[in-house]
């Protein structure tokens, strides 16, 4: 059994969900202890455990410690990923995204497609929407390989939840490495401003606005703006909620994103301007991908076949959290390699991990 601290580098529920997938997928047993100590409410909070219990249900582990406030949990697999249809609701505003990232790279390796259906909070401070894993992440993912279609059912905010997507994810045999160097040249920012519940619609269109307008200051003449404003009816948002997700595309299609979430007392334009600043940060530092992406794909490299290379701007945290969870249980050493312009380089030859179903 292969034992993780918990409490190292981000110290959060990264930890949690890069190494039960690699347990889930490579059949190795982990134990992880100081889940999350350093933070207010330390152990699993009822995301954590709900993305466990779902990599349980495909993988038939052996769980324990699976419960809410847990600081030590064991996580024994099979060493099979079964496919077919799951449900899971987190009861919380608990960020469905981050259930995803744990269980898509699970589920590509089951015996057949996947079907899951995930309740819980779309929108959510502190992890990227659902609109950035449809709009940055899947396209992205499609150069190694994944096959993966998401619907979103209905949004859910803070405090309630009550969000729901259904995501259906085609099996592989073999991921292929990505590589990711070329920048290229911003081209165009596309992005909605949504507002739900008893706000109205003109606050959705406040913050359009703002935002392009934030865009435009900053970003050259060339570059086409088109952000819509969108109310969302009760059949697609549960209760009360706003927020506005921006996206730049490049000449040889790079994508970042650039996200913010509204709240009482926080004015429309303050929400355009954290989004639109966000967006302009991962374009200013000349990478190829944003400091979500960064991270999200590491689990990825050190799975496919062949080597893969990816510019980024500076090593967040996360990254380097996601390095060392892969690196301990895939033995995949990563290359950092610092350049000129600022940017980083990581690179790797992964493992080629192959799906014995297929």
């Amino acid at each position: 059994m292969i034992e993780l601290a918990g409490n190292i580098l981000e110290g959060g529920g990264q930890i949690l969900r890069n190494a039960t997938a690699l347990s889930c997928i490579l059949g190795k047993p982990i134990k992880i202890t100081d889940i999350r100590a350093n933070r207010s409410k330390p152990g699993l909070r009822p995301q954590h455990l709900c993305g466990i219990q779902l990599l349980g249900d495909m993988s038939h582990a052996k769980l324990s410690g699976d419960q809410v406030n847990s600081c030590v949990v064991e996580l024994q697999p099979s060493g099979q990923v079964h496919g077919g249809i799951y449900s899971k609701e987190v009861g919380t505003a608990g960020s469905l995204v981050l259930l995803l990232q744990s269980s898509l790279p699970v589920a590509l390796f089951s015996d057949q497609a996947c079907d899951l259906t995930l309740g819980g909070g779309t929108n959510a401070e502190s992890a990227p929407p659902i609109d950035y894993f449809t709009t940055v992440f899947l396209p992205i993912a499609q150069q190694i390989g994944l096959r993966v279609d998401c619907q979103l059912l209905k949004r859910g905010f803070y405090p309630k939840g009550g969000g729901k997507v259904r995501v259906c994810i085609e099996p592989i045999k073999c991921l292929k490495p990505i590589v990711l160097l070329d920048r290229g040249e911003i081209i165009k920012v596309e992005g909605i401003s949504y507002v739900s519940g008893q706000l109205p619609v003109k606050v959705a269109q406040q913050s359009a606005a703002a935002a392009s307008k934030h865009l435009q200051k900053h970003l050259p003449k060339s570059v086409s703006i088109s952000v819509a404003a969108r109310y969302e009816s009760a059949s697609q948002a549960t209760a009360t909620g706003s927020g506005v997700f921006l996206a730049a595309y490049t000449t040889t299609g790079c994508i970042f994103g650039g996200t913010s979430i509204g709240k009482r007392g926080k004015a429309a334009e303050q929400v355009a301007r954290e989004a639109a600043d966000e967006l302009l940060v991962a374009v200013q530092q000349l990478g190829c991908v944003d400091e979500h992406l960064q991270d999200q794909l590491i689990i990825f490299m050190a799975l496919a076949s062949g080597q893969s290379k990816v510019r980024c701007g500076p090593l967040t945290l996360h990254t380097e959290t996601a390095i060392h969870i892969a690196k301990k249980l895939t033995g995949v050493e990563f290359e950092i390699a610092p350049q000129e312009d600022g940017t980083v380089v990581i690179s790797c030859d992964g493992i080629a991990f192959q799906n014995s179903h297929l």
